[in-house]
This record gives C-alpha cells, structure tokens and sequence, in this order.
C-alpha cells in the first residue's frame, strides 16, 4: 500500500520517480511508494517541478501547496500537500 501520511496541514506522500518516461502518469505502487512517471529529465529539477505539477492537478490543489521535503535528487522522494486528507489524497490519486 501506498505510504499517505497525516500532517498538520495535509499529507505527506512517498513517491517512485520515473523521469524521461513516455508520458506523465500516475502508476500504482511501487515498495510502497506511489510511481510517478513525467517526460522531463531528472537535470536542473525539471522533473521534480514536473512531478509537483503533476500532483498538484491530480490532488486538486495548487503547486504553490505541493512540496518535496526529502529526496529531491533521488527516486524515493517524500512529497508533502497542504489542504487534502489521507481520504481524498487516496481517492483521487487511485490508491
């Protein structure tokens, strides 16, 4: 299962990346993180903002509300979203 976690503000979501895939999509689960694939290179953060993008459209939420808080040069990254619930962030991310 895909770890979602309660903050104070919202939630904090562990992410697979797959930079450079053929499209952006959500996937499934990944060792337990939710697999994000975006188009853009992993260089000068592009798919980091392509992967708060990303989120951010799906959760219904603005980018400004969508943060990476840990692995910002790694696959496994910890991404954190103010304003949505662990209900609506499972709901609309499909997991």
């Amino acid at each position: 299962m895909v770890e979602i976690l309660p903050t104070v503000t919202g939630v904090k979501i562990k992410v697979h990346a797959k930079p450079r895939a053929s499209r952006d999509a959500i996937g499934g689960e990944y060792n337990g993180a939710l697999e994000v694939s975006v188009t853009a290179p992993p260089a000068e953060g592009k798919a980091n903002a392509a992967i708060i993008k990303l989120l951010a459209k799906k959760l219904g939420v603005s980018k400004s509300s969508v943060e990476i808080i840990g692995g910002q040069s790694s696959r496994e990254k910890w991404i954190a979203a103010d304003g949505v619930s662990v209900d609506e962030a499972r709901k609309a991310l499909g997991t």
